[in-house]
């Protein structure tokens, strides 16, 4: 289905905890306020979402992790996200996780644990992306910290079968974050301190989703004048309408089935197609003069919107493709490609990369071109009915685009 939401040691002893008597961070009115914290306050377990087979997550009491190496923090999760791409391994279109499993890798929260070479402070307010990276290997570097080469440099919730069995210091794969506690290795690297004029909602969408959108918008080439297609109006997908209209695109078509999804593209400047209902090619063809658009963005990770997007292109355009593709082959033959002189971009978002300077993006209100980012967040219910969020999500049960946990509060 094209409305479908997909999306993907150091020191072998355990380092001491730097834990402060009493924590209060400098927050504004729009963070979440953190309670005082005194060390002996961190509690022994801690509430969580474990994937427990195809379809089925648990809500779970576990120990609360710890400093493993010198360079972890341990964050108190204020609120994490449900992402398109959880449901990956929830359907086991992605295979692999553990049974057990804490799900999750969208979240902001703050330090409460450090290890002995970390630089960040007790009580910082931070958000990350979903992949751990160190900062300077020759990935990092060449600013794709997704493909990180450190061995710690993992996706947060995905732990492997064999893993799981390891002790903490053996294991390389990292717990998620749709809990009270996630354990943040390479933290100096991997995190981003979260300045007071950024919310806590605006914070967890630039973790993953906000800074997957432009990235799927610039390595289009989506800029001033573009006429652009979307496919897929989940999050990721209408923020990936926004970022093409802050950068300028003259027009963007918004492509779902979704009667909910396709009214707030259409508040938001674009021009819904319900591909139920039309052909979209000939749709967008006939409103633009004759051809296709110029870039196609497809966020979906199917190969029916795959093809959709290659349909929908003009000759010499550019797709771009963020969705986490599972099949085996491309919904094209290389004669189709040469014959529309394609290109074709894809992979996974450099998130840390895009994070630090998107910063500046959703801080500044007063840009003409500011778009309502968080306004794709229908949902925010706590962590513990994290299980009805999955479902809600998964079967866009009371128009729900977006599922925000609440992992602090009355639970």
């Amino acid at each position: 289905s094209i409305t479908s939401d997909h999306y993907t040691s150091c020191c072998p002893h355990q380092q001491p905890l730097h834990l402060s008597a009493e924590i209060m961070p400098r927050i504004s009115a729009h963070a979440a306020p953190m309670k005082e914290i005194a060390s002996q306050d961190i509690p022994q377990t801690m509430l969580a979402l474990t994937f427990a087979g195809r379809t089925s997550i648990l809500l779970s009491t576990l120990p609360t992790p710890k400093i493993v190496h010198p360079t972890d923090v341990i964050v108190q999760v204020s609120i994490a996200g449900i992402c398109g791409s959880d449901l990956h391994p929830f359907h086991e279109r992605e295979k692999g996780i553990a049974k057990g499993c804490i799900t999750g890798h969208e979240f902001v929260g703050y330090v409460v644990a450090k290890g002995s070479q970390v630089d960040l402070q007790l009580g910082d307010r931070v958000m990350s992306p979903f992949t751990a990276c160190c900062g300077t290997c020759f990935f990092c570097a060449s600013a794709v910290p997704c493909r990180c080469c450190h061995p710690q440099a993992r996706l947060f919730g995905w732990v492997t079968e064999d893993e799981l069995e390891m002790t903490a210091e053996e294991r390389t794969g990292l717990q998620g974050a749709q809990a009270q506690y996630v354990r943040a290795p390479l933290a100096d690297s991997t995190l981003v301190k979260v300045p007071t004029e950024v919310t806590d909602n605006e914070a967890i969408l630039l973790g993953d989703i906000l800074s997957t959108a432009f990235f799927c918008a610039e390595q289009g080439g989506v800029t001033l004048g573009s006429s652009v297609v979307v496919i897929g109006c989940g999050p990721v997908g209408l923020l990936t309408v926004m970022a093409s209209l802050y950068l300028g695109a003259q027009s963007v078509w918004a492509v779902d089935r979704v009667p909910e999804r396709l009214a707030l593209a259409a508040q938001l400047g674009a021009i819904p197609v319900d591909f139920s209902a039309c052909d979209v090619p000939s749709t967008i063809a006939a409103a633009n003069g004759g051809r296709g658009v110029d870039v196609a963005l497809e966020v979906v990770g199917a190969g029916a919107a795959l093809r959709l997007a290659f349909d929908s292109l003009r000759a010499a355009g550019t797709l771009s493709s963020v969705g986490v593709q599972t099949d085996a082959n491309f919904p094209w033959t290389p004669t189709e490609a040469y014959d529309k002189n394609l290109t074709y971009r894809t992979g996974r978002c450099p998130a840390r990369h895009y994070m630090q300077k998107l910063l500046a993006v959703v801080a500044d209100k007063t840009n003409e071109r500011a778009q309502p980012w968080t306004s794709i967040i229908t949902h925010t219910m706590p962590l513990s009915n994290g299980v009805r969020g999955y479902e809600m999500f998964d079967k866009k049960l009371d128009g729900c685009i977006k599922v925000v946990l609440d992992c602090q509060g009355e639970q």
